[in-house]
């Protein structure tokens, strides 16, 4: 071979290699690319756009709790200077219609299951178990494949279609059986997996060598759930040693319906009838907020949402954050607005010169119409605050995800402050106490304010409270805000 010829082959060569080193390690790990400085590996990804319904509260501090003790309620406010990160929030409460949607997606998913079922015909295209090569994959429903129109199915999967709806033994009416709405999720706690004091390996444990290492079994606590036979969900809290990662998995089976009778509960001797019947179900309140949701099928809302979100929007989904409950923090940060007001308007007056309302809420004593709704109004009716966010105050109270105590924000960080119990099933009742704010549509002025507090029992289902989603920010790059 001529030396010509040996020259190229070896030039190709080298030209490969490097190559091959540049595609596997990036540019900047290539000494030869940049001299031989530390110039850093730069991640790839796309910015994260702003999510479908939902407004940015960039970080900032804010002065948290009212100057003034409430003396007309005697109720404590705490006080403390706090931080928080940059958030997305749902511009409005969330409505009838979108908590439909979930229902109608755990309806669907139990239809498409019994499809797939031999009891009901066992039509295997409903369910996925191998991918197009032939291979065992994690069994899943097949989406893409729509439920059959009552015109066209067969026996079998009328059956199976049928199966989810009952008829009321009184008038009967045919509707959804609210029992078997469950909804199976589960979360993988990734702050508790992180605490060195559930290190694997003991000597990790404790980073103080004075210490001798304690090989003593760490104990751990995890949530699960299942149905039994006969469609009663059990939940239980595992108390045993640590033993891997799976430790820190969740699992929560939750029924998601909406209690429809807690108009009816909430008010005795009251005629309100039509509402638990039309609330939820009539089109004519669709752009109402949901009610009647407790605290546990919030939480189970925002896990469907992040697992709606996922499916939607492919690989990349997994580099934003789940949709979640704001904490108490966020909650008044956001509804104060970016002036810090004592309500989310300016004034300190609850209506203008005009006389019209800031806010839905009970402005004289047994005249809930004042303000021109008697109980709930359509989300967004009344202004914004400078947010951009509806509602925050009246209408109704909205769930968090913080624990309630008398110490507040007392007993948390002045960062990103929160305090969060997850209370097993056989935790005494009181604490099961979650804080609510924001006031509602059956509220006095007082309760109104972005400062009130006030909290429900996390099963308890409310006619005058729902829930709206935030979701951490990737990046807030914006300049910090200081609000008084």
């Amino acid at each position: 071979m001529s030396r010509t010829k040996i020259f190229i082959t070896l030039a190709a060569c080298l030209l490969t290699t490097a190559c091959v080193l540049t595609g596997c390690m990036g540019r900047a790990s290539n000494a030869m690319s940049n001299g031989g400085e530390l110039v850093g590996v730069r991640g790839s990804g796309q910015s994260e756009s702003t999510p479908y319904g939902m407004v940015a509260v960039n970080k900032g501090s804010l002065r948290i709790g009212l100057e003034e003790n409430d003396t007309l309620w005697g109720s404590q406010f705490p006080r403390r200077d706090i931080s928080v990160d940059g958030f997305w929030m749902d511009q409005y409460e969330v409505s009838n219609a979108k908590y439909r949607q979930f229902v109608h997606w755990v309806r669907d998913s139990i239809i498409r299951e019994r499809l797939a079922d031999p009891a009901y015909g066992g039509d295997e295209t409903f369910k996925i178990e191998e991918d197009k090569n032939g291979d065992p994959v994690p069994p899943h429903l097949n989406w893409n494949k729509p439920i059959p129109n009552a015109r066209k199915a067969t026996e079998d999967e009328m059956r199976a279609i049928q199966s989810v709806y009952t008829t009321h033994p009184i008038d009967g009416t045919r509707m959804l059986d609210a029992r078997q709405m469950n909804y199976r999720y589960e979360i993988y706690d990734y702050a508790a997996a992180a605490q060195r004091r559930y290190r694997l390996n003991p000597e990790e444990r404790d980073l103080n060598t004075d210490h001798a290492v304690d090989t003593r079994d760490v104990m751990i606590s995890k949530d699960t759930a299942w149905v039994e036979d006969d469609g009663r969900i059990v939940r239980q809290t595992i108390t045993r040693p640590l033993s891997g990662p799976w430790d820190f998995l969740n699992t929560y089976i939750v029924n998601i319906y909406p209690d429809t009778t807690c108009w009816v509960n909430d008010f005795r001797n009251a005629d309100n009838e039509r509402y638990m019947k039309l609330y939820f179900s009539n089109p004519a309140y669709d752009d109402y907020p949901v009610v009647g949701v407790t605290w546990e099928q919030a939480n189970a809302f925002c896990a469907w949402r992040t697992e709606f979100m996922m499916r939607g929007m492919g690989a990349y989904a997994r580099q934003l954050q789940r949709f979640r409950l704001p904490t108490e923090i966020e909650w008044e940060y956001a509804a104060r607005g970016k002036e810090g007001n004592a309500f989310p308007w300016e004034s300190l007056e609850t209506k203008s010169d005009k006389g019209c309302f800031y806010a839905n809420f009970k402005p004289d004593r047994g005249n809930y119409t004042k303000d021109g709704s008697l109980i709930t109004s359509k989300c967004g009716i009344f202004s914004a605050n400078s947010s951009g966010l509806f509602d925050m105050a009246g209408n109704v109270a909205e769930w968090t995800s913080t624990v309630y105590t008398e110490a507040g924000v007392e007993a948390m960080s002045d960062m990103n402050p929160e305090l969060r119990y997850n209370a097993a099933i056989e935790d005494p009742y009181r604490l099961k106490k979650k804080s609510v704010r924001g006031g509602s549509w059956k509220d006095p002025e007082s309760m109104i304010r972005s400062a009130w507090r006030a909290y429900e029992y996390q099963n308890q289902p409310r006619s005058f409270i729902g829930f709206r989603c935030v979701r951490s920010m990737v990046s807030d790059n914006s300049r910090m805000t200081k609000k008084k």
